[in-house]
């Protein structure tokens, strides 16, 4: 996979070295994201094209011929054939526009060369930027075929891993974030700041097929209001504070590309405009498919995280932009980062654990929470 998206991003530099009017780039429909095919010729959607920067698009449905200009640019081609017209002037093209699951891609190499749409490769995320005058945009970039709306969206596993001399028996539930059916959020318990709710009820009312806890909380006070600790962001709106926190940051955009990021970079990339729903948590526990654990960095001082074992909750990021959620019983920290890594993820971060542990599927608890939870992260088909 490291190898394919190498070769995506070499490919589009070669390729720049040598060669009806719809929604705006803000208002995109869900889930745009930059394709590369088995031969490593990359694609755009169409509709991602119509308003971004000062690009716009028209279709013909009946001749199959798309037309997309700037100000002084036009580009028109043809879905399946190999020429396409760039300001009248024929050019012959090896990546043919083609139309699948109701959205008609086009190749991605000759429209940034053609409208001088600049590339930026995030290899962190699996993503690529697109910048436009003032406009930019970063991608998901999703490998090898386009994610059909028939193939299974959620699955769930029970399996083991090994870790040093223990075996863990964990439970899993893994989310194709690019699938067309699937949308995230973040859900309150009684949808207001403070309040407990069971994570069943959570669920239930969220319409979610699937959901586990989110950010530590007070737990142990006698008071009402149970305040959660970190960053909570839903409907793209901040729900809960935590100016200066250092711990990571689960973050989702409008097309599901999800992120890990440092607490500190959130005021920056919220004020950016594409954080959609997010909560911090913390420690991270792997990097770029490394172990990566700086607990005390992150300003953890409970021993529950720094030293002891018990029940946890996390979620980890792969390479194909796969959701792992995952809840196992008496690991370590340490340990949990090693269970993550063998699940297959590249990034991945601890949720609040003991008590909170949940993780809900199908209309049952595949781990039952041993208390009433702040918030949780919800997923919906």
């Amino acid at each position: 996979m490291k190898k394919m998206l190498i070769l995506l991003f070499l490919t589009l530099i070669l390729t720049l070295s040598g060669l009806t009017s719809g929604q705006s780039a803000a208002a995109a429909l869900p889930k745009n994201n930059v394709y590369m095919d088995k031969s490593n010729h990359s694609y755009i959607p169409l509709r991602f094209l119509t308003g971004f920067g000062d690009i716009q698009t028209e279709w013909n449905a009946a001749t199959k011929e798309i037309h997309i200009y700037s100000t002084d640019i036009s580009v028109t081609l043809t879905v399946g054939q190999a020429t396409a017209y760039v300001n009248g002037k024929p050019v012959t093209i090896s990546e043919r526009a083609f139309s699948e699951n109701g959205t008609t891609y086009v190749p991605l190499s000759l429209i940034s060369q053609s409208l001088g749409i600049t590339l930026t490769w995030n290899p962190n995320s699996s993503s690529i930027t697109l910048t436009n005058g003032e406009d930019n945009t970063t991608l998901p970039v999703l490998s090898g075929s386009v994610v059909k709306a028939a193939s299974p969206a959620v699955v769930s596993a029970q399996r083991t891993f090994k870790v040093g001399s223990r075996s863990f028996n964990v439970q899993t539930v893994t989310i194709s974030l690019l699938h067309p059916k699937i949308s995230l959020d973040v859900v309150l318990a009684g949808n207001s700041v403070g309040k407990v709710e069971a994570l069943n009820s959570l669920a239930k009312r969220s319409s979610a097929i699937a959901a586990i806890n989110g950010t530590f909380f007070n737990a142990y006070t006698k008071d009402n209001y149970k305040a959660p600790y970190g960053y909570i962001v839903s409907g793209g709106k901040i729900l809960m504070k935590s100016s200066g926190d250092r711990r990571t940051i689960f973050t989702i955009d409008n097309n599901n590309l999800a992120e890990l990021i440092p607490g500190l970079d959130f005021t920056n990339r919220f004020a950016a405009g594409s954080i959609k729903g997010g909560l911090q948590a913390g420690p991270r526990l792997l990097v770029n498919g490394q172990v990566a654990l700086n607990v005390a960095a992150e300003g953890f001082k409970d021993a529950k995280i720094l030293t002891g074992g018990g029940a946890r909750s996390a979620l980890g990021l792969t390479r194909d932009h796969k959701l792992i959620l995952l809840t196992s019983g008496g690991a370590t920290i340490p340990q949990l980062a090693a269970i993550m890594q063998q699940a297959g993820a590249y990034q991945a971060m601890n949720l609040d654990g003991g008590a909170s542990s949940g993780l809900y599927y199908n209309g049952k608890y595949l781990t039952a929470p041993g208390r009433l939870i702040s918030n949780a992260i919800v997923i919906k088909e």
